[in-house]
């Protein structure tokens, strides 16, 4: 597919694939950019797909309606409470893992290479939604932040038990906060949790509450919550990782499409298409011409339309980049 077809930050039009937008989505997750990353995908009828993170199930519904009898999708997702939303269609599998082990369950399932593969890093809305499981400071709950319950390590173990230059690398690899800030939030959770041990993400707003400013008091819980979300859960190794796995699984002109929604996550995908490591630098054949296995397929990332932005404004960040492997 021309990638003139996919709409682009300075196109407002949407590609045909517009319906899909309106398809009769579950509660659980309304997936971002929906139309642009199916016409990216470039779906073939009897291709083989991968969606890296099922959540709802919304990209992985869009994708089955345009396989054939002959094709066929893999869902990935870690966490049971996603399974509720699986396909009842022979053309589907859902696989209850972390997507880092792609390459394992596609042997397993006999797959060489695959056509596609779709990632949506967001947080699913069911995430946030469930206070009981403690990834928004807008509920009173147990700081835990886990995608995989059955993982050990919570956001509570990390803030009562890291050292304060260990809580300050969080803070600083996981949000946009200033050094300064930074550092005075770490130093106050560790003399709070001397005290007594800080427990709930209610204990944590409260503790950190003192030092921000009430006119960005919201953004910068986010920030905090993100730093300990993405420690929790490995989530920029477990990035590095799929992406360095998809070259390896792809077959040659399979197309890989990830959306981001915060800075750290884009910059690793953008240098990893661009020069196929997520460092950004290219290497150089025999002959000093820079190589990578990838043609870009989106020069700029491809962010959400006015009219999704009011229908669904947790989209707003979110960015999609495509590449296809040569």
């Amino acid at each position: 597919m021309n990638v003139k077809n996919i709409r682009n930050n300075n196109n407002s039009g949407m590609t045909k694939f517009d319906s899909k937008i309106t398809h009769d989505l579950q509660p659980y997750h309304t997936p971002a950019l929906l139309a642009e990353s199916i016409a990216a995908l470039d779906i073939r009828s009897g291709g083989i797909y991968a969606d890296a993170t099922f959540g709802g199930g919304g990209h992985s519904r869009a994708i089955v309606e345009h396989l054939g009898a002959d094709g066929h999708l893999y869902g990935f997702d870690q966490d049971i409470d996603a399974y509720a939303n699986s396909i009842e269609d022979p053309r589907f599998t859902f696989v209850r893992s972390n997507f880092r082990y792609m390459p394992n369950f596609m042997r397993y399932y006999g797959v060489d290479r695959l056509d596609g593969i779709i990632a949506d890093l967001g947080v699913s809305f069911h995430h946030f939604d469930a206070a009981e499981r403690g990834f928004s400071f807008r509920s009173d709950a147990p700081l835990d932040m886990r995608m995989n319950t059955s993982s050990s390590t919570t956001a509570a173990d990390l803030v009562n038990t890291l050292s304060e230059q260990q809580l300050r690398e969080v803070l600083s690899v996981g949000s946009d906060l200033g050094g300064s800030l930074a550092r005075k939030l770490v130093q106050r959770i560790v003399k709070a949790r001397q005290e007594n041990p800080i427990l709930t993400t209610g204990q944590l707003t409260a503790t950190v509450a003192p030092l921000l400013n009430p006119r960005a008091e919201k953004k910068d819980l986010s920030q905090i919550f993100q730093a300990l979300r993405i420690r929790v859960n490995n989530e920029l190794d477990v990035l590095i990782e799929f992406l360095q796995n998809a070259a390896r699984i792809l077959r040659p002109g399979g197309r890989l499409a990830v959306i981001t929604y915060h800075s750290l996550e884009d910059r690793l995908v953008k240098s990893f298409m661009k020069s196929g490591n997520v460092s950004g630098e290219s290497e150089q054949d025999f002959y000093g011409n820079f190589t990578t296995p990838w043609k870009i397929v989106t020069r700029s990332p491809i962010t959400p339309s006015p009219e999704e932005i009011e229908c669904n404004p947790r989209s707003r960040s979110a960015k999609l980049r495509v590449a296809q492997l040569k």
